[in-house]
């Protein structure tokens, strides 16, 4: 039997990880909220956007709720990645009301729903597309958390900043000279390491 604060639970891990990622926007110019920091283009802007969708999808269509958002960076046909970053027409203010409205229409369905409602994921194979509001919400959960450490590191890269939420950067106290000398030490056991255990080809 599912404990009866179970999707409270659940719901604060979501609102923890969105708060966090969000988190990671303030104080940043419109260039270093959307400059892309990988190969592959991670920004933040771009991870606001994406999970946004997220949430509309798994906790709303696959309901039988659509929120009647336009999203058309999702749309069948539509670029690929294009829910990843922001045009420069996109503002970053509407792409955080997105996400805000998005929180508002998913948790609008965890309240009216129980756990073990079952919906249907649109884009899903058929086979497997049925799961349970839980299975979402878990679904979500974890995505997000996995974007809020994208974002993490990110926003480490464009100025140093780190930290879960303000309150609580998770991480020990130390200053410029204490990071420096930490991060050398580590190169040199890295460095230490591969002179240690070559690899060989083909093992």
């Amino acid at each position: 039997m599912t404990p009866p604060d179970a999707k409270a639970d659940l719901h604060f891990c979501l609102q923890s990880a969105r708060d966090a990622l969000l988190w990671k926007l303030e104080g940043l110019s419109e260039y270093d909220a959307r400059r892309p920091l990988t190969p592959t283009g991670t920004n933040l802007l771009g991870l606001v956007k994406h999970v946004a969708g997220v949430e509309f999808g798994y906790l709303g269509d696959t309901f039988g709720r659509p929120s009647g958002e336009p999203l058309p960076w999702v749309d069948e046909g539509a670029e690929s990645n294009a829910d990843m970053w922001a045009t420069a027409d996109e503002s970053r203010e509407q792409i955080v009301e997105l996400y805000r409205r998005s929180w508002t229409h998913a948790d609008a369905t965890i309240e009216v729903l129980p756990l073990d409602a079952v919906g249907t994921v649109p884009w899903w194979p058929p086979h497997r597309a049925e799961v349970t509001l839980h299975h979402a919400m878990v679904r979500v959960i974890a995505d997000t958390q996995r974007h809020a450490g994208h974002a993490d590191i990110v926003r480490e890269l464009i100025d140093g900043a780190v930290g879960m939420r303000e309150d609580n950067v998770a991480v020990p106290p130390g200053d410029a000279s204490f990071w420096e000398a930490h991060r050398s030490r580590l190169e040199h056991a890295a460095r230490d390491a591969d002179r240690a255990r070559p690899v060989v080809p083909g093992a």
